[in-house]
């Protein structure tokens, strides 16, 4: 029980922090360089979608080594899902302090906004992107079992 706590709750505080830092440096990025935005902005949402789907494959792998039988592996439905709530609604939290600080440049939301629409996108971005890695990663580490498991092929022996 602890641990699974302190699974979801590891995933949402990095997962949330790095989307502030993302927007942070994108705020900063976009005062300098206004004309890149386009770039700038698909860079960071391809670096969040990367950490996000590597650390789901990590999870379904591991899980699949746990639990070879498909039908008895772990819940990381609602592991991942407590985990993208938590850094959605805590990423729009703290973006939202940090734009009140002189230099801070997060869009200006108001904290209704941050709680909601952006919480819910964040959500969505980690949520599932982390499930299609999980289902990889389960995929990658059954395939690696089955060819383990496999029994030899008996070759004819010539007579």
């Amino acid at each position: 029980m602890v641990l699974t706590m302190i699974a979801w709750v590891v995933r949402a505080t990095l997962l949330g922090a790095l989307v502030v830092v993302l927007r942070t440096v994108l705020g900063f990025a976009m005062v300098y360089w206004p004309t890149q935005g386009g770039w700038m902005r698909m860079l960071a949402l391809v670096g969040l979608l990367g950490v996000v789907v590597f650390w789901g494959v990590l999870d379904g792998r591991k899980d699949r080594v746990a639990h070879p039988d498909p039908e008895r592996g772990s819940d990381l439905t609602i592991l991942w899902l407590k985990a993208a709530v938590a850094g959605g609604l805590g990423s729009g939290l703290v973006a939202w302090i940090l734009d009140w600080l002189p230099r801070f440049d997060l869009g200006d939301n108001g904290l209704l906004f941050e709680l909601t629409a952006s919480a819910s996108f964040i959500i969505l971005l980690i949520f599932v992107p982390a499930l299609l890695g999980v289902a990889i990663g389960r995929a990658l580490a059954g395939r690696r079992n089955d060819h383990q498991s496999a029994p030899p092929t008996a070759h004819p022996t010539p007579a």
